[in-house]
C-alpha cells in the first residue's frame, strides 16, 4: 500500500471517526437531554416523585449533561456501552448477539442478491436495446419501490402459508445446525433482496454499457482478442468497480434497515433490538445499538473506498501526484 493511498485511507477514517463523534452527539441528545426527565420519561407521568429521582440518581442523570456525555462516551471507547434498564445486566452482551445475528442475516442477503444483481445488470447491457434490457430495466426500477413490509407480507402469505416452503419466523430452535438456520434466513432475506436488486442492477448495468463504449475496449477489439477476454480483462474488471461502491453502501443500508424485517420475522437482531429498546425507553440499549449500526456503516464504506481506490489504475495515479 502506497504513501498515496495510506493518505487518502487517513483521511476517509478521520472523516468516519467525525461522522461518528457528531451521531453519538445527536443520539445523547436525542435519549439524554430532549426528555428533560429520564426517570420521568422511564416510569411514566404517573410514577411517584421519589421513584423518578431514586431512577435519577441511578442513570446519574442528576449531573450536569456535559458531564454525563464525556462519562458516557468515555465507558464507550473502552468497551463499556452500559447498563440496561430493561435486563439489569450489561449493554454489551445483547448488542453483541444481535450484531453477529444481523451479519448473519446481512450476508445470507447479499450471497443471494449480488450474483443475481451483478448477472442481470451485465446481461442487460451486452444486450442493451433488446428485450431481455427492457425486462431487466423495468424489473429493477418496479422492485427498487416496493416497501419491505409489503414484500414480507406477500412472501409470507406465499412460501410460509400456502406452499409452506419456508419457515414463518426467522427464530430457529435451539441447537439447529448451519442448514436449518440458513432455512428460517432465506424468506426474512428476500424482501431485502428485492429492493436492492434494482440499485446494483442498474449500476452494473449502466457500468457495463460505458466500459463497453470506452476507447480500451475498442482497442482490445481491434488488437484481435478474443471476445470472452475482452470481457472478462477489460470490460467487467472497469464496469464492476462503481458497483463496489453501491454495494459497500448498500450494506450498511441493510444492515440499519432491518427494523421491518427483523420485527415482522420476530428475528433477534440489532435493528429489532433498537425497536425494542425504543419502545421500552432502555437508553442504553437504545445508544449502544445506533452507535454499533453507525460504526458498521462508517467501516463498510472505508472499506469499499479502499477497496475501489486499489482496484483502479487511474485513482491510484491521481493519488501518487
Amino acid at each position: 500500500m502506497g504513501r498515496g493511498l495510506l493518505r487518502a485511507v487517513g483521511r476517509r477514517l478521520a472523516l468516519g471517526l467525525l461522522t461518528l463523534f457528531l451521531l453519538s452527539i445527536v443520539v445523547f441528545v436525542g435519549t439524554q437531554v430532549l426528555p428533560g426527565n429520564p426517570g420521568r420519561a422511564i416510569l411514566g407521568p404517573l410514577a411517584d416523585i421519589r421513584a423518578v429521582e431514586a431512577l435519577n440518581e441511578q442513570l446519574g442523570a442528576n449531573r450536569p449533561p456535559v458531564r454525563i456525555y464525556l462519562d458516557w462516551i468515555g465507558a464507550m471507547l473502552t468497551g463499556d456501552m452500559g447498563q440496561s434498564y430493561t435486563y439489569r445486566q450489561p449493554v454489551a452482551p445483547f448488542v453483541g448477539a444481535a450484531l453477529v445475528n444481523s451479519l448473519k442475516l446481512v450476508a445470507v442477503i447479499f450471497v443471494l442478491v449480488v450474483p443475481l444483481a451483478i448477472g442481470a445488470g451485465v446481461v442487460a447491457a451486452l444486450n442493451a436495446g433488446r428485450t431481455v434490457d427492457r425486462i431487466v430495466s423495468i424489473a429493477s426500477l418496479s422492485l427498487t419501490v416496493i416497501p419491505e413490509f409489503v414484500s414480507s407480507i406477500v412472501l409470507i402469505l406465499v412460501f410460509a402459508v400456502l406452499l409452506r416452503w419456508l419457515p414463518l419466523t426467522a427464530s430457529w430452535p435451539p441447537g439447529a445446525g448451519p442448514l436449518v438456520q440458513l432455512q428460517h434466513l432465506v424468506l426474512p432475506a428476500l424482501p431485502l433482496v428485492i429492493v436492492l436488486f434494482g440499485y446494483i442492477a442498474r449500476m452494473a448495468r449502466s457500468g457495463t454499457i460505458e466500459a463497453l463504449s470506452a476507447d480500451y475496449t475498442r482497442t482490445a477489439i481491434l488488437k484481435g482478442l478474443p471476445w470472452r477476454t475482452v470481457l472478462n480483462r477489460h470490460v467487467l474488471r472497469n464496469a464492476l468497480l462503481p458497483t463496489i461502491t453501491v454495494i459497500a453502501t448498500q450494506a450498511g443500508y441493510a444492515l440499519g434497515g432491518l427494523v421491518v424485517v427483523e420485527t415482522l420475522f420476530r428475528y433477534q437482531g440489532i435493528g429489532n433490538l433498537v425497536l425494542t429498546a425504543a419502545k421500552g425507553k432502555d437508553f442504553a440499549m437504545l445508544q449502544a445499538g445506533v452507535l454499533t449500526i453507525g460504526a458498521f456503516f462508517i467501516l463498510v464504506t472505508l472499506i469499499a473506498d479502499t477497496l475501489v481506490v486499489m482496484l483502479n489504475p487511474r485513482l491510484r495515479a491521481g493519488l501518487k501526484r
